[in-house]
């Protein structure tokens, strides 16, 4: 899901306008169709964490966003129509769906097009630093460098064990409508969304439709608030799934998002990255010129991608990203 209307640090609606930018950019330059404009609604609350703090960061940064009524709410999006009185919606109208295969694949051959030499299926097992930079040692050989970006994603936990990194074992469900819910479900009536429930829960997802997985599939899933999902070792976690993967999620859904099946059709294991206060690691630790990181996304880092790679460029080339991102900076855990 992308948004611009981000709850938390002043940095982050920045980023967000920035990748926007940069997301467009790559589908000109690849010409591929990456970005989904459907909107998108964030759910809960007035007073609540995810309603109160996306109303703060609109205000603070002007920008265009819509409340709405449950009345309104549950005529315009009938899969909400549970939504209690109390609650009300935000509605982002530049909100959407980046394709996240498609744009990898496109990165690369942008990245390949400019000249970079890409190693695929290349291991990192460790990295030393000496004065003179840093060497990576794979499985067919070291790589010597005059500085490394680290963006590992679960992975960078190993590989900066001095900063407090967790790699989270985070299952991803897709639901199949009732019959007696058919129409629900569309992008067009079941946009990209964040719903808090009442005991501060965040459940995300999205309808079916435009080639975001099967028709009649549905993809739901709960954000990690550090009660659900269990840290593990990003090399050898298990990534079978069985019933208490989705059990938590489907206890809420009854009440929150009524007309999909009792159980997943389809569930796979992903892995995030989180840090203490759930923002991410961007900068040099202690100033190391030799060293840049990027990662700790905590599962909300993909939208920012593009954005968060200029500022990973800049710090490498020496110049001070546009964007004040010091809320990110890895020595806050010092």
């Amino acid at each position: 899901m992308f948004r611009t209307a981000c709850a938390g640090p002043a940095g982050l609606v920045p980023l967000a306008r920035r990748s926007g930018q940069l997301w467009h950019e790559l589908e000109q330059v690849s010409g591929e169709r990456l970005f989904e404009p459907t909107g998108g609604l964030l759910i809960g609350e007035p007073d609540g964490h995810l309603v109160s703090g996306t109303l703060e960061a609109a205000r603070r940064s002007d920008l265009p966003v819509e409340v709405l009524t449950p009345e309104q709410v549950r005529r315009e999006y009938p899969a909400h129509r549970s939504l209690p009185d109390g609650h009300v919606a935000i509605r982002e109208a530049g909100a959407g769906l980046v394709r996240p295969e498609a744009t990898v694949k496109a990165t690369v051959e942008a990245a390949r097009a400019s000249g970079a030499r890409v190693l695929s299926g290349t291991a990192v097992h460790g990295i030393d630093f000496d004065s003179a930079g840093a060497v990576l040692r794979t499985a067919t050989g070291d790589l010597r460098f005059g500085q490394v970006v680290l963006t590992a994603g679960p992975w960078l936990a190993a590989l900066a064990p001095e900063l407090p990194l967790e790699a989270v074992r985070m299952p991803t469900t897709w639901f199949r409508e009732e019959s007696a819910s058919r129409g629900s479900f569309t992008l067009e009536r079941f946009p990209p969304f964040l719903r808090e429930t009442g005991d501060g829960r965040v459940i995300w997802g999205h309808g079916t439709g435009s080639g975001f997985g099967p028709d009649g599939e549905v993809k739901l899933g709960l954000e990690d608030d550090g009660r659900t999902f269990a840290p593990v070792d990003a090399d050898t976690v298990d990534r079978t799934v069985g019933e208490s993967d989705w059990s938590v999620l489907t206890g809420l859904l009854p009440a929150a998002v009524p007309g999909l099946g009792a159980a997943p059709s389809r569930a796979v294991v992903c892995l995030t990255t989180r840090t203490p206060d759930r923002q991410f690691v961007l900068g040099r630790p202690r100033g190391d010129r030799r060293v840049v990181l990027g990662g700790g996304c905590s599962g909300h880092g993909f939208k920012h991608a593009p954005g968060i790679g200029e500022v990973l460029a800049d710090l490498v080339c020496g110049k001070e990203p546009a964007i004040e991102l010091g809320f990110a900076h890895p020595d806050r855990f010092a």
